[in-house]
C-alpha cells in the first residue's frame, strides 16, 4: 500500500524489554520467522489464539497472525505501536516494513515496537472464503457501472448470488464475528499478550474506524492514537461508500490540472475541462467496446485508485493516453485485491458492521440522484452490493463519543477521494475534546508519509514520539 492504496504469517521465544509505560517484563508471544510472502528484514512473526465469539470466550478459537519490528533502542522504548492499513480485507503483516520503506522516522521506530497483524478472517489469520470465481471477486466489490435502473437490477442478481455463497461457504459460521468490534477486541488481546498496559495505534483509511472503535471500547487502555484519512463515526456503511462520488469530484481537478499543463506529452486535453470530458469519453467508449482487458468499470475504478496518490498521477495519465490511442496498456495496480479472501473478508466487515438498504429500488434511486450530483463516479459508488442481502448485524454499532482521555490525533487531506472531508469532520465532532484534527492542503488518500506535506508528517511523528498535539485543530498549508 505504501503508499498507493487500491478502491479496498517456527518460532523462537524472544522476551520483550520493559516499556517506559511500565509493562511487566515478558510476553506470551513467541516471535519467529515470517511466512515467505511477507518476510522482510527485521520483521518477526507469530500467531495468537483469540475467541471467535467474545460473548463465549471459552468457546471456539481462531488465530490472528502478528508481526513485529522491534525497537533498536530498548532504553527509549515507550511501548508498542499497533498499525493497520485499512481495507477492510487487506493483510497487515508486512505493513510495519512498508511504513519503514515509506520513510517512517527513526525516532518513531526507536520509540516503539511496531506491531502489524492480519485482522481476523484475513490472510495468515484464520481466513474466510466465499468460494468466488475470479469474476465474482471483482464484481462483488466493483459491480459494473450502472446507466439505467435495469443495470442495478442485474447487479442485484449477481450480488444476491455472492451473498448466498458467502453465507453457505465452509467458513459461513465465522462471518457474523468478522466485524470491526471483534477485531478491536482482538487488538486488546494482542496488547495483553505483549504485556503492555496500553496500546498506541496508527491506522489509515478504514483503519481509522477500527482505531476509533478500539479507543471507544477501551479508552483507558489506548495510549497515543493516530487516525489518518478518516471515515465518519458510522464506519464503512452504504453512505460512506456513496461518499466516494463526492471524493472523486473533489480530487479530480488536481489530476486534470497536471494533465492539461502538458498536452503535448499526454494528449488528453489542453484545459481541465477538456481532461474531464476525456474521462467521460474514454469510460463510455470502454463500456461499449472493452479493450486490452479494460471495460468502463475497470477504467473508472483504476482511475479512482490511482487518484489516491500524487506519485501515481503521471502513470494514470500515461494509462489514459495508451487506452485513448490504443497503445499497449499496463495496469499499475496489484496486491491481494481481487482474491477470494480479500473480497470475502471485505464483505464480512462492511456487511456485518451495519445494516445496508435492502430494497433494490433504494439503490436505483440513489444511482439516479448521484448521476446528477457526482456523475464521474457517483453512480458506481451508489450501486447495489451483496450487503443488501446480508443478515442483520449481530451486535449494535459501537458509539464513538467524547468519553475518554484526550489522546486522539486525526490527520486528513483536504481533497481525499476515498474518505472525503465531511466524514472526518463528523468523526472529529463525535470525539469532541478527545481529538485534534490537522488538515493538510493537498489531495490524495492517506496523508502521513504519502504526500510530502512536512507539516502533516511532523504532526504525527511529534505526537507519537513526544505526545505533542496541537492545542487546537490546525491546517497545514500546501
Amino acid at each position: 500500500m505504501k503508499r498507493i492504496l487500491p478502491a479496498a504469517l517456527a518460532a523462537v521465544a524472544v522476551v520483550s524489554g520493559v516499556s517506559a509505560a511500565g509493562a511487566a517484563e515478558g510476553t506470551s508471544i513467541a516471535w519467529g520467522p515470517c511466512p515467505a510472502d511477507v518476510a522482510k528484514p527485521g520483521l518477526q512473526c507469530s500467531t495468537l489464539e483469540v475467541p471467535l465469539d467474545y460473548r463465549h470466550p471459552d468457546g471456539r478459537k481462531i488465530e490472528v497472525a502478528l508481526s513485529r519490528l522491534a525497537s533498536a533502542k530498548p532504553a527509549q522504548r515507550r511501548g508498542v505501536l499497533l498499525v493497520n492499513q485499512g481495507g477492510p480485507g487487506l493483510t497487515g503483516l508486512d505493513f510495519p516494513a512498508s511504513l519503514v520503506d515509506a520513510g517512517l522516522p527513526q525516532r518513531v521506530r526507536d520509540t516503539y515496537d511496531v506491531i502489524g497483524f492480519d485482522p481476523r478472517g484475513v490472510g495468515h489469520s484464520t481466513p474466510v472464503t466465499c468460494d468466488m470465481t475470479p469474476e465474482q471477486t471483482v464484481e462483488s466489490v466493483n459491480p459494473p457501472f450502472p446507466y439505467r435502473a435495469a443495470d442495478v437490477t442485474k447487479a442485484a442478481e449477481a450480488a444476491k448470488t455472492v451473498a448466498q455463497q458467502c453465507l453457505t461457504s465452509k467458513t459461513a459460521s465465522m462471518l457474523p464475528f468478522v466485524t470491526t468490534a471483534n477485531t478491536a477486541r482482538d487488538m486488546d488481546r494482542i496488547r495483553t499478550a505483549l504485556g503492555e498496559p496500553k496500546l498506541s495505534y496508527y491506522g489509515d483509511s478504514y483503519g481509522t474506524y477500527l482505531g476509533a472503535v478500539y479507543t471507544s471500547l477501551y479508552p483507558q487502555r489506548s495510549d497515543r492514537v493516530v487516525l489518518d484519512s478518516s471515515l465518519g463515526p458510522e464506519g464503512y456503511d452504504a453512505e460512506a461508500l456513496r461518499s466516494q462520488g463526492l471524493g472523486f469530484e473533489t480530487r479530480f481537478p488536481d489530476f486534470a490540472k497536471l494533465v492539461a499543463a502538458d498536452p503535448a506529452q499526454y494528449g488528453l486535453g489542453a484545459t481541465p475541462a477538456a481532461v474531464r470530458a476525456k474521462y467521460f469519453e474514454l469510460a463510455e467508449r470502454l463500456d461499449r467496446t472493452p479493450a486490452q482487458g479494460y471495460d468502463g468499470t475497470t477504467f473508472r475504478t483504476i482511475t479512482a485508485a490511482l487518484l489516491r496518490a500524487d506519485a501515481a498521477l503521471p502513470a494514470l495519465a500515461k494509462l489514459w493516453h495508451q487506452l485513448d490511442v490504443n497503445e499497449p496498456a499496463h495496469s499499475a495496480m496489484g496486491g491481494s485485491v481481487g482474491t477470494d479472501n480479500f473480497a470475502a473478508s471485505y464483505l464480512a466487515v462492511v456487511c456485518g458492521d451495519s445494516r445496508w438498504p435492502e430494497a433494490v429500488g433504494t439503490y436505483q434511486r440513489n444511482v439516479a440522484i448521484d448521476r446528477v450530483r457526482h456523475p464521474m463516479y457517483g453512480p458506481y459508488a451508489a450501486n447495489i452490493r451483496p450487503c443488501a442481502f446480508w443478515p442483520a448485524p449481530a451486535e449494535p454499532r459501537v458509539p464513538i463519543t467524547d468519553d475518554g482521555p484526550e489522546n486522539v490525533l486525526m490527520l486528513q487531506n483536504l481533497r481525499d477521494p476515498a474518505t472525503p472531508m465531511p466524514g472526518a469532520l463528523r468523526l472529529r465532532a463525535a470525539f469532541g475534546a478527545r481529538a485534534r484534527l490537522v488538515t493538510a492542503d493537498q489531495g490524495g488518500h492517506v496523508a502521513y508519509l504519502n504526500g510530502g506535506n512536512e507539516c502533516g508528517n511532523n504532526a504525527v511523528s511529534d505526537y507519537l514520539t513526544m505526545g505533542k498535539r496541537p492545542p487546537l485543530d490546525a491546517v497545514c498549508r500546501a
